[in-house]
């Protein structure tokens, strides 16, 4: 985890985003530069928001996710089956977001390891409220910009698939393809297959 990223709220208004990832990484593998691919979703509403005002908030964190995926890794979001790229995909919230990327590993990997497969909403409370005492961004959170995150992060658990239901408590593991597990240990990101409930 790069830890000189900063504590962001900045999941509130991006979550999951699989399909635009998706539509940005095809732009990015027919070649068109990162400046080419902005225009692209900008001028052809290419993620086909209702509201282009969605556009303008979405589409720097895409760019940044984007930016953290190799050749390998958006090979496997374009062209591996679903459960690759909701894989990859969480890979790329947990690598840019650290508030997220620490919750994973602190408490949906904790939970995985000590076999107890189940996130209460006690659990989100004390991990914020750890948080709050380590740092002063969150600290600085209001109350309401709290309960969007929190809401926001089991929303990713679900549509990732690592919450069996919407609303429900029960964790399920990620089935990882052996090759994208290699080659996520080959590139030193391991942390990041623990912190889903993969055995390493």
């Amino acid at each position: 985890m790069n830890h000189s990223l900063e504590y962001s709220s900045s999941l509130n208004g991006a979550s999951f985003l699989l399909f635009e990832l998706k539509k940005a990484a095809e732009l990015q593998e027919q070649g068109l530069s990162e400046n080419e691919i902005r225009l692209k979703v900008m001028n052809d509403n290419y993620f086909q928001f209702e509201n282009k005002g969605r556009i303008n908030r979405t589409l720097p964190t895409i760019m940044r996710r984007l930016k953290v995926l190799d050749e390998t890794l958006r090979h496997f979001l374009l062209h591996g089956s679903l459960e690759d790229a909701k894989v990859v995909n969480l890979y790329s919230v947990m690598k840019t977001d650290r508030l997220f990327y620490e919750f994973m590993s602190e408490v949906v990997g904790d939970k995985f390891s000590s076999n107890n497969p189940s996130i209460e909403k006690r659990d989100l409370n004390l991990f914020f409220a750890t948080k709050a005492e380590s740092s002063t961004v969150v600290a600085g959170w209001s109350v309401i910009n709290a309960q969007k995150l929190k809401r926001a992060m089991m929303q990713v658990l679900f549509e990732s698939g690592l919450l069996k239901t919407r609303q429900g408590t029960e964790l399920n593991p990620l089935w990882v393809e052996p090759s994208l597990k290699s080659h996520l240990i080959a590139i030193g990101d391991k942390e990041y297959l623990r912190a889903i409930g993969e055995s390493i």
